[in-house]
């Protein structure tokens, strides 16, 4: 999954294949072949398209990666497909989307099997890529399903239904069931601005205000929380209600700063309001201090949390793709705010060039490393 923060980070793609490390920004052929190269190798991570009787591999994606990674593998494939035109892979993509939807009332990506490791953080990124399905319109071929749309408003709604009130006025808890009762304590950043960005979409997608109005709760409530940092915009980890969402964890990790960055770009895209372009405009700015900012590595973006001590695969490898969500959400705010456009590429260009660098490892000489 490291290979997802080059694929974000150069934004365009196609189906050829080069050596990442051949790698020219300026030559759109071959920013499209070695993406191409990428994808293939991302790709490989999934075994879940093989015959098997365990549905817990449908859909899913090996250990040490969880439930939510491979929610977020099915998003990047699909904008993917959406900048190639490239079909390679949608068969395993609708195979993946479809059988998870969970075919009870709800359809909204709590399948039973994943009981042991859905949170609403994890539900997010699921519902992160059936949303992207319904905006770039992906084929949706299961007329006994709902559509696209339909779907990410059910997993819209579920989130709705999880807003705590009797706990520090509100926000989403981290997780879902009592089998995981620290998460049922703490009020996490990636949860609740999952639920922001979602919100902020399904705004755009449906032009309903009722959704503008929950961004807004969900900011407020943020921003209340001092989730989001008043002076320098930087996005912590969460709050604790043993200490009544007082005290801030202050670990940050890449990611945050872009779930926030994107909500707030598409609320300024649709809304037209001042105060939601300044907010994406600080986000950004407050992102700087996951890039280098000298040396040869200057602009280029590190995961501050754990790369300098070479930490980011202990305990769990979730760390090793936080990166890519950023340099996703980086390049898709630009999309909305094409203000943020310069500052944008003045980051991601760098680390496109270095993140190909590192894409020299295993028998094929393309697999990437996590620097």
């Amino acid at each position: 999954m490291k290979s997802i923060l080059l694929l974000y980070s150069l934004g365009w793609v196609s189906a050829a294949v080069m050596q990442p490390k051949s790698l020219d920004v300026d030559d759109t052929r071959s920013i499209r072949n070695v993406a191409a190269t990428i994808a293939h190798d991302t790709m490989a991570y999934y075994t879940g398209n093989v015959s098997s009787s365990d549905p817990k591999t449908v859909g899913n994606v090996q250990r040490p990666y969880y439930w939510w990674v491979a929610g977020a593998l099915w998003g990047l494939m699909i904008d993917y497909y959406h900048v190639t035109k490239d079909p390679s892979y949608n068969d395993v993509i609708l195979q993946a989307l479809l059988a998870k939807v969970n075919l009870g009332p709800d359809n909204n990506y709590l399948p039973p099997e994943h009981a042991d490791e859905e949170g609403n953080d994890d539900l997010f990124f699921w519902g992160n890529a059936v949303l992207t399905a319904a905006e770039i319109n992906f084929p949706q071929p299961n007329k006994d399903l709902p559509s696209w749309l339909d779907i990410s408003k059910n997993v819209f709604n579920w989130l709705e239904s999880r807003w705590d009130t009797k706990n520090c006025d509100g926000g989403l808890f981290w997780q879902i069931l009592a089998s995981n009762p620290n998460g049922l304590n703490y009020k996490n950043s990636i949860s609740n601005g999952g639920f922001f960005q979602l919100a902020a979409r399904l705004a755009r997608a449906t032009n309903d205000d009722m959704y503008i109005q929950w961004a807004e709760k969900i900011w407020d409530w943020s921003w209340n929380h001092n989730i989001i940092d008043h002076d320098n915009y930087h996005v912590y980890d969460g709050v604790d209600i043993r200490t009544q969402c007082k005290q801030v964890n202050p670990a940050s990790f890449t990611y945050l700063s872009g779930i926030y960055l994107s909500g707030a770009a598409v609320m300024a895209n649709h809304t037209g309001k001042t105060e939601w372009a300044d907010r994406a405009e600080k986000l950004l700015d407050g992102a700087n201090w996951f890039f280098y900012t000298d040396g040869d590595s200057k602009n280029v973006m590190y995961e501050g949390a754990c790369e300098s001590i070479d930490s980011c695969f202990k305990g769990n490898a979730d760390m090793s793709t936080f990166k890519g969500y950023l340099a996703d959400l980086m390049w898709k705010s630009a999309v909305m705010l094409p203000s943020l456009r310069s500052k944008v590429a003045g980051w991601l260009i760098p680390t496109a060039k270095a993140a190909a660098q590192s894409c020299q490892g295993g028998q094929s000489g393309t697999q990437c490393g996590m620097k």
